[in-house]
């Protein structure tokens, strides 16, 4: 059968093509026209536009477009059997996977792109984001330093007023407590020079024979006590269960008090008996002074137990005494 075109606008004779390709792409095109427009009106327009020749036995037969409705089916039926014989090829076949497959790659890569679109837009929120808290975080520290530095004026102020306001008063306390302090030295040379007084009285009596005699001894026991009472309370301060810090102020001023007295009796003659005289009285000098500081010692602690007399420096958190 040979089917020739009358018009430009179909051909035919395309279908008789040997071509796999240019039968898939024919077969392609139709479909296309078939979506966009009826079927119906495509065959109409093609049997109005086509006159068909067909020779049989050498003697030629038209079909005009009169009969319309044969010429259809047997287009329709070219055509399917065509599109049927393309499609059942393995060449076709293979076209055919290889463009679904790539139909699907590409759907894939715009998924891919949209996915892509999505998270840099999800990436552009999040820099913003962080670009927003760097700038807050940037505005609170400059608050904070502002607070310091309001913090730090506030304690001005306030040491200022604290210094300002409580000059009249500290300056009163301290006249206070320097008084309170020197009554408490009066005390403690008050009652050191008594009880040593008290306890030198007998070793003076054995060296006077007269009560007229005992008037510079007991004056220089007196004021010798009453200094070693001041330096003992200084020294003790508040270690008052130090035994050996106690018993070294009275042997200090033992020794210096017995080498003293030593010192304003007979010159040392360079011979035996004056050597043993002269150390034999400067161990009885020493051992009596050593005796009556020793008295005084005890005497004052024993007066800053009963609080009675308050060791260096007065505890001001305490009840006074």
């Amino acid at each position: 059968m040979k089917v020739t075109t009358a018009t430009s606008t179909f051909n035919p004779s395309l279908f008789t093509s040997t071509n796999p390709k240019t039968l898939f792409i024919q077969r392609l095109y139709i479909t296309t026209l078939a979506r966009k427009q009826r079927p119906e009106i495509l065959l109409s327009s093609i049997t109005r536009a086509l006159t068909v020749k067909c020779s049989k036995n050498g003697s030629p037969e038209s079909i005009s477009g009169e009969n319309g409705g044969n010429f259809k089916d047997i287009l329709s039926g070219m055509v399917d059997e065509r599109v049927e014989e393309l499609l059942n090829k393995e060449e076709n076949r293979v076209l055919l996977d290889g463009l679904e497959k790539a139909t699907q790659r590409v759907e894939m890569a715009k998924r891919e792109l949209a996915e892509i679109e999505k998270q840099e837009i999800e990436a552009k929120m999040m820099r913003d984001y962080i670009n927003q808290l760097e700038s807050r975080a940037s505005e609170i520290a400059e608050c904070q330093k502002e607070i310091l530095q309001a913090r730090a004026m506030v304690e001005e102020a306030e040491q200022s007023l604290t210094v300002d306001g409580g000059r009249g008063m500290d300056s009163e306390s301290e006249v206070m407590y320097k008084n309170e302090e020197r009554l408490e030295s009066i005390k403690a040379a008050s009652i050191s020079a008594i009880i040593g007084t008290l306890a030198g009285l007998p070793i003076s009596l054995t060296r006077v024979t007269s009560y007229s005699e005992l008037i510079l001894p007991l004056a220089i026991t007196f004021a010798s006590c009453a200094l070693y009472g001041v330096t003992f309370r200084y020294a003790i301060r508040r270690d008052l269960d130090n035994f050996h810090l106690k018993s070294g102020t009275s042997a200090a001023f033992g020794f210096v008090k017995g080498l003293a007295t030593l010192e304003g009796g007979p010159p040392l003659q360079l011979d035996v008996d004056s050597i043993i005289s002269h150390a034999f009285d400067g161990a009885v000098y020493i051992s009596e002074n050593l005796l009556i500081f020793l008295f005084a010692g005890v005497g004052l602690d024993f007066f800053i137990k009963l609080r009675i007399l308050s060791p260096f420096p007065i505890d001001r958190s305490g009840p006074k005494t």
